[in-house]
């Protein structure tokens, strides 16, 4: 590549908002909420991409059903595989031989993948960038928090004692380093019984809002457990999936960017 070509890579993307999707500890449902989100704000006719951080357990791809990417490039950079509904996505599962092969990278390599996705891709015109955060407070989230341009955080949590323990870490993080949060979700507050309805609390009582009035930040609203969200996510399918809270709450991220 000449120098006048490096010169052009990413220089053409106009990203309006980017939007990390953060949570203190890992199994609460944080990419599922990233991928739910994406494609609410897709779905409401904006143009939306997808940067999967998570980059030693990437599961963007799975989600929206994108197993072989076939990666393109121009002069401006990467093209990000498409969805089908129109969200670009980049994920380190693009880069490897099989999904499941693990990335066994140490922080300045996990740091520096990030930077690149960033970067080096030709996005071009989005109004939206969801970011899907790995786990935790460690070197790939603040990357992203430190480098990247981001408008609001949106946190991600359980009702269980544990997870909303340790995504108290998060927000400090986020206070500590002036990050605007956006709010909280709590996601897997209850199951409903398919049989009779029955609101089930499988994980405990739902703390969402009190947790959130506690820590002084906006709670967004609660999501259910849901076997059909799982088995579609699975399936590849998290944009056929529709759920009236996720797009209320996209609504509200929305309301809250341009206010």
């Amino acid at each position: 590549m000449s120098t006048e070509e490096k010169a052009l890579v990413g220089s053409l993307n106009q990203i309006g908002h980017v939007i990390a999707v953060m949570s203190g500890k890992g199994g609460v449902g944080k990419s599922s909420i990233s991928a739910l989100l994406a494609a609410a704000l897709a779905r409401s006719g904006a143009k939306v991409g997808v940067l999967d951080a998570d980059i030693t357990g990437p599961s963007q791809p799975r989600a929206f059903g994108i197993t072989s990417s076939g990666l393109t490039g121009s002069q401006f950079g990467i093209t990000p595989p498409v969805t089908g509904n129109g969200i670009k996505l980049m994920s380190i599962n693009f880069f490897l031989p099989k999904e499941d092969d693990p990335v066994v990278w140490r922080g300045p390599l996990l740091s520096g993948a990030v930077k690149q996705f960033w970067e080096e891709v030709d996005w071009q015109d989005l109004d939206y960038m969801i970011v899907d955060l790995p786990p935790g407070t460690g070197d790939v989230s603040l990357t992203v928090l430190q480098t990247l341009p981001v408008d609001g955080l949106v946190i991600v949590s359980s009702p269980q004692d544990l997870a909303l323990m340790v995504v108290k870490k998060a927000v400090k993080m986020a206070n500590k380093m002036n990050i605007p949060i956006l709010g909280l979700v709590e996601n897997m507050s209850h199951a409903v019984c398919q049989h009779c309805g029955e609101e089930l609390k499988i994980f405990g009582e739902s703390q969402g809002q009190s947790a959130a009035k506690e820590m002084a930040i906006d709670f967004l609203g609660c999501l259910p457990w849901d076997m059909k969200m799982n088995e579609m996510i699975d399936q590849g399918r998290v944009e056929d999936y529709q759920n009236l809270e996720i797009e209320r709450i996209a609504a509200t991220i929305k309301g809250k960017l341009f206010s």
